[in-house]
């Protein structure tokens, strides 16, 4: 049976108190990259069709961990994760789990 992920957006976030004070332009938006409750299956270990590059690399640790049947103690359901991108002004929260053939 070939192991599964799928990555699911939970949620784009915009920081604007910290555009207001740290970005050089005021037009920054939510990642458009992606939508709340956007669904990819990962069938390998390569980065599924659409996907942000940038935000491949940020949880590309915790893909493997959870391909390779990890669970961590703080997360209720068992071979998931949180976690989310780096973009400081506009960061984006996916929910990573293993899934049934």
């Amino acid at each position: 049976m070939a192991k599964k992920l799928r990555i699911t957006v939970l949620k784009r976030d915009l920081y604007e108190d910290f555009i207001d004070e740290y970005a050089t332009e005021n037009t920054i938006t939510q990642c458009s990259k992606f939508e709340d409750g956007q669904v990819f299956v990962m069938e390998n270990r390569n980065m599924p069709e659409g996907f942000c590059s940038w935000a491949w690399a940020d949880l590309h640790r915790d893909i493997v961990s959870v391909f390779q049947g990890a669970s961590f103690p703080w997360i209720k359901q068992k071979n998931s994760i949180i976690s989310c991108c780096t973009d400081g002004l506009r960061p984006v929260t996916f929910k990573i789990e293993m899934i049934d053939d």
